[in-house]
């Protein structure tokens, strides 16, 4: 990229001034606020209410994940025939009924673990098309030149609720009842609801393609992953760090809780401090980006930052618990700005009528391994302990820098356009 590329990074008229996109950063920053406090909020409700064992609880995030697998490739068909701004809102609309039915079913005392996992399970499948919706809409609404700052404000807003959502989270659960607090997430949604309603911006007319199976439509968004190097080194990395990460997710709420000894409310604060980190390379993406280069970050985050997954594996009761903010400040620092540098990187090289299907082949793969990761940590956890997934799910997140490291990218410094 010539040094005019460059400086066209940060050229053009700022977002902060750009009506649609601030009504969706905004509607999207409150529901990342919610949905953090739900992360935190359901498995202390199955486990301190419903009383569920680790694997039960790693079902949890298995069952939450594993639309990932089930649906992202016809989704991303669907999205690039329908509306995009419309699929955003019923998936707004239908997250908050879902998400909604939680606390009402504990206030008649009728709420059981059945229920969590068929919301978390429907829940899923709408964020699934929430998400390839939202990710190919992002570049029709703004300019390619914008994509790396508009994705830095989109993973500062997933940051910010990872550390405010919890602290809120802990606190509400304390003060409220577990149940309760999610009913913070259900009004989140419908927020977000209603500030997409009002973005003004209008998509051109979906061409409809009588003669195209969904099948040739699904196949074409894979090829086109497929077909690119560099993009399909990425997508390899991300889906090794994301099985390592769904380990770690599968156990950390039970390794927090049972073997740190610490309540609902140091669990709030432990991930909230630990999230700060994200919400900062979010902010820095792109200083970071223009001073090492947008393609070289890619690998340079995450040779620098999975390591650092081992020290939440290392804490121990008391003093050491610092161990699980240090180890998710770095981590979740370094992870957003290998995301804002790698979403930005596919969202430039992919024509405009591929989005969606782009966007669901690769997050059927990086998503997918989620639930992999987390049914895989729960049942070593069960005959191991938590500890032991910590420290298996650390090794693989650090393996997976190896993908884009032996990947052309490491001898680029900044993306094509």
């Amino acid at each position: 990229m010539s040094s005019s590329e460059e400086n066209s990074e940060s050229s053009g008229p700022s977002l902060w001034r750009h009506r649609d996109f601030m009504l969706l950063w905004s509607g999207q920053t409150v529901s990342e606020v919610g949905s953090a406090v739900t992360g935190i909020a359901l498995p202390l409700l199955a486990v301190l209410t419903l009383k569920a064992s680790i694997f039960e609880v790693s079902l949890l995030t298995t069952l939450g994940m594993l639309p990932f697998l089930l649906i992202t490739l016809p989704a991303g068909a669907w999205v690039d025939r329908w509306i995009k701004r419309h699929v955003m809102l019923w998936s707004d609309a239908g997250r908050f009924v879902l998400i909604g039915s939680i606390p009402i079913a504990h206030f008649f005392g009728v709420l059981t673990l059945g229920q969590l996992y068929v919301v978390v399970f429907l829940s899923g499948v709408l964020t699934v098309f929430f998400d390839v919706a939202y990710q190919s809409y992002l570049p029709l609404l703004i300019e390619s030149h914008q994509l790396i700052d508009g994705n830095g404000k989109i993973g500062a807003s997933q940051s910010f609720g990872q550390f405010s959502g919890p602290s809120l989270g802990g606190l509400l659960v304390t003060l409220l009842g577990a149940a309760y607090a999610v009913a913070v997430d259900a009004v989140s949604f419908l927020v977000s609801t209603v500030a997409t309603f009002f973005i003004s911006h209008r998509e051109p007319p979906q061409v409809k393609r009588e003669d195209r199976r969904l099948r040739s439509e699904i196949a074409e968004g894979l090829g086109f992953v497929n077909g690119q190097p560099i993009l399909r080194k990425i997508v390899a990395c991300t889906a090794t760090s994301n099985f390592g990460s769904g380990m770690e997710a599968a156990v950390i709420i039970y390794f927090v809780v049972h073997t740190l000894h610490l309540g609902a409310g140091f669990v709030g604060i432990f991930f909230t401090v630990g999230a700060l980190g994200g919400f900062l390379g979010a902010l820095l993406a792109g200083r970071i980006g223009r001073i090492v280069g947008f393609a070289r970050i890619i690998w340079v985050s995450v040779l620098v930052g999975s390591p650092f997954a081992f020290m939440i594996a290392l804490a121990q009761p008391g003093w050491m618990s610092i161990f699980v903010i240090v180890g998710f400040f770095a981590a979740s620092a370094t992870a957003v700005v290998y995301n804002v540098a790698q979403v930005s990187y596919r969202q430039r090289i992919c024509p405009p009528e591929l989005l969606g299907r782009m966007n669901a082949s690769v997050r059927f793969v990086v998503w997918g391994a989620t639930p992999l990761g987390a049914l895989v940590g729960g049942a070593i956890g069960t005959a191991t302990g938590a500890r032991g997934v910590l420290y298996l799910a650390a090794f693989i997140a650090s393996c997976s820098c190896l993908w884009v490291i032996f990947s052309p990218l490491f001898a680029m410094k900044d993306l094509p356009d």
